[in-house]
């Protein structure tokens, strides 16, 4: 089964009304999500999922400038803390963005992405965007199979964000699981 993303709106800040107070920080700081994580857990890891050529959503598609149906390099990992799946992340990178500017894209292997980018003082992260994904979006499935067995909610919340590098982006975004509220504040 083919699930399309709807056509949801990403927004610059997450609805009081709708966030839990606990997952606000967690949508809203432009920091390094794996220090954030590393610094309130003793084992963090990364889990890869899946690292291929893929065509990405056409959301992302646009937001990179991309044509329809066009072939990115396309990385989906799992952050874990303790032992225990806290964020689903995906990041997608044009093909022609891979050489010279993104090469540390490319083997990166299950070492964290977050690291790589705010080490390096010459990548500049655009404004995060936060929405809440429901069961119309794949990205909403791709998290949920990291709870399982468990149910998850009916929304999961997400943030994304580009990152820019001499002209040349990368698109990530980062689904908050519900074990999130789980590590200390």
């Amino acid at each position: 089964m083919r699930i399309r993303p709807r056509s949801e709106t990403w927004i610059k800040r997450p609805p009081r009304a709708r966030v839990l107070p606990q997952l606000r920080p967690w949508l809203t700081d432009p920091g390094s999500l794996t220090a954030r994580i590393r610094s309130r857990c003793s084992l963090f890891s990364v889990d890869v999922l899946a690292q291929r050529l893929a065509v990405p959503h056409p959301d992302e598609a646009a937001l990179l400038g991309l044509r329809r149906g066009e072939l990115t390099w396309l990385r989906e990992v799992l952050l874990v803390a303790d032992g225990i799946p806290v964020v689903f992340a995906r990041s997608i990178l044009p093909r022609h963005n891979v050489r010279g500017a993104w090469i540390l894209f490319h083997g990166l292997g299950s070492r964290p992405l977050g690291a790589a980018l705010f080490a390096d003082p010459r990548i500049c992260r655009k404004p995060l965007a936060c929405t809440c994904l429901d069961r119309r979006d794949a990205r909403y499935h791709r998290a949920s199979a990291a709870v399982a067995p468990h149910r998850p909610p009916p929304g999961l919340w997400a943030r994304r964000s580009l990152f820019g590098l001499r002209g040349r982006a990368l698109l990530v975004s980062e689904v908050f699981l519900p074990t999130i509220l789980e590590l200390p504040t």
